[in-house]
């Protein structure tokens, strides 16, 4: 604790607040209560740029519909390019050699595109979308159209042009950035047709920037060169708490993607707090985690520019050529926050990769975890690997973008659970009731808003969408869709989805727990667990799907031995009806497992209202559960 930024925030708190803390504990129930006093704390802390100074904190606290800040203008962009020195961006990629940019580097580029975006006619509330991948150039894009108070939204370029069409179209852009293709591993991919087909789909476009990346042309376009052509003078128009700074999308597993709205200071707050106090970054440090420009993610990482932390960029086949490569990243570019999946992380201890033994890691002070629940051999294997280092797991989202639930340099790490609601958000678990409940299975909930909380949906006029996704089940109460259970302690453990939870004789059973204990037999790769309900009100059928490893067959010896060991760690309950073996389990691009859309095959849907296969990481894994519904 000692030396971190949130020790020298605390230190701050008892000199110019008089506000002592013996405990997280205590400071967090502040910071979630008086939402006041602990908000403007960040704001002064942080030195925070208002050009013109808000009349309040919070104008109206109920939810939907609080009000932070008012009359108080800002930009997101102006705090991410701060006058800090040395290198703000490393970009390694498989598609061309690594890329550096320095902090003047990239203000003069983001000063460029500025200027260029201006020749194209872009002001304020107009949308620059990219299908792009996460290299410098959609950074300084999204930079360059943050200070002009556009909007921003971005696509991975390995979506089909269908998803992105579903997207983009939404906030009606008058400027695509696109890149012709790109490498994956060792595989050129080429995606002009694609781009040919989102422009089509796209009338609202005026003009395309074509960025030189990968093989191909893209005809007809204005070229990332022309754009940045000509100086411009690094501006940043000012604009209220509220005003859109991105567009970030849902999945889009369960029905068309959202399409979510956040303000420029609500992700300013949010990512200042978060990386600082949380991720414990500062100027002269490197953040890496690995993501896609379609995560909440990448936002998070180029949130590190926030607190003068250079950021590494990656693209490509995040294990290509060895499941190691971004240890090797992490050594080369000088990584003291280090970001990972869950499913990276196992992957690698299954692999038995020994990544400080092979590699100067010695500046990784933390690693981050998160968009899946993770195991607790995994707890083990980073603390085997890693002592002294924090293992930070979180869960949150793009919802909210940042995180709920999540570690820090003053709480303890608990194998297998995630240490504790985040500061400033007042986490909570209900019952069907709507009453809180400690000690047992509920909907994870936040009480009191969040700076952070979307201003809104776009093409959703008076709020419904919005009401109806978060406020529809505990008026007044955001429900976030999760199903967790909290410890007296203030641990938390992520069960799983609350739409994918399971009802077994009326009790709810979370799917994460299924995982821990099936998936960690040698035997199986990895597992997906479903409950269909039966129309006519019987007690229906609790199905478990594992993929089991190479060499191995599912036979009955091996279906025992699985519900012996479900039986044992969990309890009867868990014993599923059928074992069944399929090739793969669907997830979508971020490594979610999708249990509520192969759920839904199986009982009956079309699979192309269930989910586009442009969102899954592969595109063949919900064939198994159509076959089985036929």
């Amino acid at each position: 604790m000692t030396g971190t930024e949130l020790a020298r925030f605390l230190d701050w708190l008892r000199s110019e607040r008089g506000s002592e803390f013996a405990s997280y504990q205590e400071l967090h129930a502040w910071s979630a209560s008086d939402l006041d006093g602990f908000w403007s704390a960040i704001a002064e802390f942080f030195a925070v740029r208002f050009h013109t100074r808000p009349t309040a904190v919070l104008g109206r606290r109920e939810m939907p519909g609080a009000q932070w800040f008012p009359g108080a203008t800002l930009n997101y962009a102006e705090h991410a390019l701060a006058g800090h020195e040395g290198t703000a961006v490393s970009a390694y990629s498989q598609t061309r050699d690594r890329v550096e940019l320095t902090w003047e580097e990239l203000r003069d580029r983001v000063a460029r595109a500025r200027a260029g975006l201006q020749r194209l006619g872009v002001g304020r509330g107009d949308r620059v979308v990219a299908y792009a991948p996460n290299i410098p150039e959609t950074l300084v894009a999204f930079l360059a159209t943050a200070s002009l108070g556009a909007v921003w939204a971005s696509c991975a370029p390995e979506f089909g042009a269908r998803s992105v069409i579903d997207r983009f179209a939404q906030v009606e852009p008058t400027v695509l950035l696109v890149v012709p293709g790109y490498t994956y591993g060792e595989k050129p991919i080429d995606r002009t047709a694609e781009v040919a087909a989102v422009r089509a789909g796209l009338p609202t476009v005026r003009h395309v920037v074509a960025i030189p990346y990968g093989a191909g042309e893209v005809p007809d376009a204005l070229s990332w060169d022309e754009l940045l052509a000509e100086p411009g003078d690094l501006a940043f128009d000012p604009v209220p708490f509220a005003h859109p700074l991105c567009v970030l999308f849902s999945s889009g597993t369960t029905g068309r993607p959202k399409a979510i709205v956040h303000g420029h200071g609500g992700v300013l707050m949010e990512q200042l707090k978060n990386h600082a106090l949380s991720w414990d970054l500062r100027p002269g440090d490197r953040m890496l985690w690995f993501s896609t420009t379609a995560w909440v993610m990448w936002n998070a990482l180029v949130g590190g520019l926030l607190v003068g932390a250079g950021i590494v960029l990656i693209d490509g086949n995040p294990v290509h050529p060895d499941v190691g490569w971004q240890w090797r990243l992490a050594e080369e570019s000088g990584a003291t926050v280090m970001g990972a999946s869950p499913g990276w992380l196992m992957a690698c201890r299954a692999a038995g990769v020994e990544p400080t033994r092979d590699h100067d890691l010695s500046r990784i002070r933390q690693i981050g975890a998160a968009g899946s629940p993770l195991p607790p051999e995994g707890y083990r294997w980073v603390a085997e690997h890693f002592p002294g280092v924090l293992l930070n797991v979180g869960s949150g989202g793009t919802d909210v973008c940042s995180g709920i639930v999540q570690g820090g340099p003053w709480q303890p790490v608990v194998e297998g659970e995630i240490s504790g609601p985040a500061l400033g958000v007042a986490a909570a678990t209900f019952d069907a009731d709507g009453k809180p409940v400690v000690g047992e299975l509920g909907e994870l909930v936040i009480t009191e808003p969040m700076p952070s909380m979307p201003v809104r949906f776009w093409g959703d006029p008076d709020g419904t969408r919005y009401r109806d996704a978060y406020f529809d089940v505990y008026p007044g109460v955001w429900r976030h869709g999760d199903w967790v259970r909290f410890s007296e302690s203030g641990s938390v453990i992520v069960a799983g989805r609350s739409d994918a939870t399971l009802n077994r004789g009326g009790v709810r059973l979370g799917t994460a727990e299924f995982y821990g204990v099936v998936e960690e037999l040698p035997e199986v790769t990895d597992s997906l667990v479903v409950h269909l309900e039966d129309p006519a009100g019987g007690p229906g059928e609790l199905v478990l799907f594992v993929v089991p490893a190479p060499g191995v067959a599912l036979d009955d010896a091996l279906r025992g031995r699985i519900a012996r060991e479900l039986r044992a760690a969990l309890s009867p309950r868990h014993v599923p009806d059928r074992i069944v073996a399929v090739p793969a389990v669907p997830r979508n691009r971020t490594g979610k497992k999708l249990e509520l859309p192969a759920k839904r095959i199986l009982l009956g849907a079309p699979p192309e209202e269930v989910a586009s296969r442009d969102v899954l990481a592969d595109p063949t894994s919900l064939d198994a559960f159509v076959e089985l519904a036929r």
